[in-house]
């Protein structure tokens, strides 16, 4: 047991928060060049075609493979309701790289949203006090209800985010809410697939089911991810509601089908429940912050200002 502890604080959380960085700075380098190629429709292959001609974006991709190396080897030597937490700082990390990548300071209402969003978030995820690593589908019996759900709430946010009925802003929030339960099955079954590395080799990993899988919910997810910084303002709310769906999905697949177990005493409820008011209010700050900048964004466009305006907020 202490040894387990040890590689949690000296490999799983340094790996958790170098990682969230890197994810952080590759999410402000595609929002800035998913910006100046052309705005494409939700799961459209042909972003990616625009995109790749873009240097500032496959330098970003780049990122974001360092970022899941470090996934990788975090989800290897900590519980997924545990690191995924730690992930969540990216929001933060994305927030304070946009703005340095814009040349422009950074919003104060902006930043405490998002730093609401981390603290609780991270709050209610650790008052859980996670134990084991994980690792195996222990719960087959269990896991269509789950899948059930989180594939109703895909198909859900993407007739959203396709429908003219619905304004810009529903049209983003969906997409984020989509890429974070992508992402979050993707962590779900990437800790799997570690779990399999390390006690059957590369073997049983090639021969197992959630390695494929993965390949099929990875590039969608991030296909995705890249519509919702294309037609959202400022990274930060996108990146937020990503930022706190991804973690929760990864912590229903830990409790649901992997077995990791959870703390759930009445003062830990309660913990979860301020936490958890502590993440609204910071939704609430964001949205409504970027629900202004938004607004003046089109009064700057209508004023014919809309080329300066779109380098100061994109």
């Amino acid at each position: 047991m202490a040894s387990e502890q040890a590689e949690m604080l000296v490999i799983a959380v340094p790996a958790a928060v170098l990682g969230a960085a890197s994810f952080g700075l590759a999410s402000a380098m595609q929002q800035r060049a998913t910006k100046r190629v052309p705005t494409t429709t939700a799961m459209d292959p042909r972003l990616f075609w625009t995109l790749v001609r873009q240097p500032t974006w496959v330098l970003g991709v780049g990122t974001v493979a360092v970022g899941f190396s470090l996934q990788v080897v975090a989800l290897a030597f900590g519980p997924l309701v545990l690191v995924q937490p730690l992930l969540v700082t990216g929001v933060l990390f994305g927030t304070v790289f946009s703005a340095m990548l814009a040349r422009r300071p950074l919003d104060g209402q902006i930043l405490l949203g998002a730093t609401a969003c981390v603290v609780g978030l991270s709050a209610f995820l650790t008052l859980s006090r996670p134990t084991g690593t994980g690792g195996e589908m222990v719960n087959l019996a269990g896991m269509m209800p789950l899948a059930i759900g989180l594939s109703v709430i895909i198909v859900g946010c993407m007739v959203v985010a396709v429908g003219s009925r619905f304004s810009g802003s529903a049209h983003v929030t969906a997409l984020a809410i989509a890429t974070g339960v992508l992402y979050g099955m993707t962590a779900g079954l990437l800790k799997v697939v570690t779990g399999e590395l390390r006690t059957g080799g590369l073997a049983s990993v090639l021969t197992h089911p959630s390695l494929y899988i993965i390949c099929l919910l990875g590039p969608m997810g991030f296909l995705l991810s890249q519509n919702t910084f294309q037609q959202g303002v400022l990274i930060a709310p996108a990146l937020a509601i990503i930022s706190i769906v991804d973690p929760l999905v990864s912590f229903a697949i830990g409790v649901l089908w992997l077995g990791e177990e959870v703390t759930t005493t009445v003062p830990v409820l309660a913990g979860e429940a301020m936490a958890a008011a502590v993440v609204i209010a910071g939704i609430v700050l964001l949205a409504r912050r970027g629900t202004q900048i938004r607004h003046q964004l089109e009064f700057a466009i209508g004023s014919g200002a809309g080329a300066r305006s779109n380098v100061r907020w994109g």
